[in-house]
């Protein structure tokens, strides 16, 4: 039986949210199975559990935002990534303030959390949901267009592409097999990025007051302004694909599936899997009795850097 993952142990962190700039203390704790992922507001009078799902996802301006009647928690795409890259199934994660930290950026100081405190096999079959039949959404026409697709495949790999109008970014393409590739050093390390020019409209609107060359890729018009430079060659699209691992994880569930997508980003995912959701007919839920007979991404523990 392929089995359900969750951590052998508590691990905490504290840092700022990237969006609102505030302090907030992050601890990670076991589940037992079945659980999924649950975020807990515990800052509130009474804590509110906040479950995610694709449906929990009320707010997708520059990063994704779950929520459970007036308590939220924004910009959780990171930690779900890194939960997604590990194969974790079932989480507590108590959080002091209503933004998951930065920390440096990327998902690789989740990706250190979760591997340190250990990633224990549960009693109980891990759950996928199995895309059985292609699921599109398109936005936009010409230089406007995004579009995100879902299609059958016996495992889970990704395929992203981006186009912007810089000399350092332009265009970028990247694919990842989670059973032939490596999570942790071939995506996890790669930081959101952001532009000076944008910067300004994005703190009047109360957006990215906690950002810095510490925590995101910073570019003028001409050249990245980070003392190191980049991590990756492809680091932004590789940033865009970490992303979209984690969005697409708020179903709930690991996907058996075949993800592609042109200049999508969190709104765009999220709606792809309302869409998926609402045709029963383009997916079903499995469990693999023989692990041998899952797809080997799933079935090993992943590997570190």
């Amino acid at each position: 039986m392929l089995r359900q993952r969750t951590l052998k142990t508590l691990t905490k962190a504290v840092g700022v949210g990237l969006h609102s700039g505030h302090r907030v203390e992050l601890t990670l704790r076991p589940a037992q199975p079945d659980t999924g992922i649950v975020f807990r507001r515990v800052d509130l009078p009474l804590p509110v559990d906040i479950p995610v799902s694709a449906t929990a996802v009320t707010d997708t301006r520059l990063a994704s935002t779950i929520s459970n009647g007036g308590a939220k928690v924004m910009t959780v795409e990171h930690l779900m990534s890194a939960c997604a890259g590990l194969c974790i199934d079932n989480l507590y994660v108590d959080i002091t303030a209503e933004e998951v930290p930065i920390l440096d950026g990327s998902s690789s100081s989740f990706v250190f959390l979760l591997q340190s405190a250990g990633i224990e096999l549960q009693n109980a079959p891990k759950r996928f949901v199995k895309v059985k039949r292609t699921v599109e959404v398109r936005e936009g026409e010409g230089h406007n267009l995004k579009w995100a697709r879902l299609e059958p495949y016996h495992g889970y790999k990704l395929a992203f592409e981006i186009v912007f109008d810089h000399r350092v970014v332009e265009g970028q393409r990247y694919e990842f097999d989670l059973s032939t590739g490596n999570y942790s050093r071939d995506i996890a390390r790669a930081r959101t990025f952001g532009f000076t020019k944008d910067v300004e409209a994005m703190r009047a609107s109360g957006l990215g007051l906690g950002g810095s060359l510490d925590n995101a890729i910073v570019m003028d018009d001409y050249r990245v302004l980070n003392a190191g430079g980049l991590r990756y060659d492809d680091e932004f699209v590789k940033h865009k694909l970490l992303d979209a691992m984690g969005d697409l994880y708020l179903i709930g569930k690991p996907l058996l599936a075949s993800y592609s997508a042109f200049r999508s980003g969190h709104a765009l995912n999220n709606r792809l899997l309302r869409e998926l959701l609402a045709n029963p007919a383009s997916f079903e839920m499995v469990t693999f009795d023989d692990e041998s007979l899952a797809p080997a991404g799933f079935v090993r523990m992943a590997r570190a850097w």
